[in-house]
């Protein structure tokens, strides 16, 4: 398989608000987080039907959804995670899709349009694009193996310094919760300013903050350990044979990013025909060399090689996401409470 040089990548992405965009009938406007599509797709998927593709990245679902709502661009597809497009449907900003235009939907495994029932409980409006959980990536060389089940370690002085957190509001607040034995969706507010509490005594071991380069430091063995997604996990553990990746017994989150048409888009039909794309088999392949986080196309799982197929880190086994959970919406007090404690966490010395 191909991957990709995670130090080195570059990915093109076209700056909408701008110069260069077009109203064409052969155009789809597509919102997307960064690195998460093999760029040869778009490529082929221009050739192939000879529609523009004018594309923009993000990193957070919280910049995808100010991004959205700022109303300056008619986006035609969005991926983004479970909890925001359940904000989204709750806000009537989602188009329910027409899965009779786009027939290789057949290739996705039904489960994972069960578990989209905790966002999209009619399986109306979303079409899963991958999933996983989150967990910590670490340097086996560095941390001792037998406290590395428990998020506990993430509090462990002897790696102050050398610890990467999420740079995002729920996934680390999430890890303070499930330490905690709480909800990862709580909005006690005695058991969100335990969780703030837990993290701001955590701040002094922290080595930073961060999303997508979380993997590249970990390579490049700057630190002992970091929260990532498990897509990033699987990838990282291929560049450097010391990391390892494990899912904490408290319990972690288990999410689903997925595909959906806004209300406000202008070429519906054109995003049908890139979601029958994606499904195709030779293409799903290509994102999952790209991207290498467990997709739900089961053509795609079925043509791995039955190592990777049962690698645990990509593919997570059944106890795993049985002890996990899926993100749900918070509505907008509790989302302002989450931002001003994340501001708080910070900001804090």
């Amino acid at each position: 398989m191909k991957k990709k040089l995670l130090l080195l990548l570059t990915f093109f992405s076209f700056l909408l608000a701008g110069c260069g965009r077009t109203d064409s009938p052969n155009t789809l406007t597509v919102l997307n987080y960064g690195k998460y599509i093999e760029p040869k797709v778009l490529e082929l998927f221009e050739e192939e039907t000879g529609i523009k593709v004018e594309y923009e990245e993000y990193i957070t679902p919280e910049n995808m959804y100010t991004k959205y709502k700022a109303g300056a661009i008619d986006y035609d597809l969005i991926c983004t995670s479970d909890y925001m497009i359940e904000k989204l449907i709750l806000e009537d900003e989602v188009s329910e899709m027409n899965f009779k235009n786009i027939p290789l939907v057949k290739n996705l495994d039904s489960s994972y349009f069960e578990f989209s029932k905790s966002f999209d409980p009619e399986n109306k409006y979303t079409l899963p694009y991958f999933f996983g959980t989150v967990g910590i990536l670490y340097n086996r060389e560095l941390v001792d193996e037998s406290k590395i089940n428990s998020w506990d370690i993430l509090w462990d002085e002897r790696y102050s310094g050398q610890i990467i957190m999420a740079d995002s509001v729920r996934d680390s607040f999430m890890v303070a919760q499930k330490r905690l034995g709480y909800s990862l969706n709580t909005t006690e507010e005695k058991e969100l300013r335990n969780a703030q509490e837990l993290l701001i005594q955590q701040k002094p071991l922290v080595y930073s903050y961060l999303v997508d380069e979380a993997q590249d430091e970990m390579i490049a063995e700057n630190a002992a350990m970091a929260v990532v997604y498990s897509g990033e996990a699987g990838l990282a553990l291929e560049y450097n044979e010391k990391l390892a990746f494990s899912v904490p017994k408290e319990g972690s989150n288990m999410w689903i990013d997925s595909w959906f048409i806004p209300k406000r888009a202008k070429h519906t039909e054109n995003a049908e025909k890139f979601l029958n794309f994606l499904c195709r088999k030779d293409i799903a392949m290509m994102n999952f060399d790209y991207v290498y986080y467990a997709t739900p196309n089961t053509q795609v799982k079925e043509a791995l090689d039955p190592e990777l197929q049962e690698n645990s880190t990509i593919f997570p086994p059944k106890e795993i996401l049985e002890n996990c959970e899926v993100f749900k919406s918070l509505d907008d007090a509790s989302t302002m409470k989450y931002n001003l404690y994340w501001k708080e966490i910070k900001s804090a010395d």
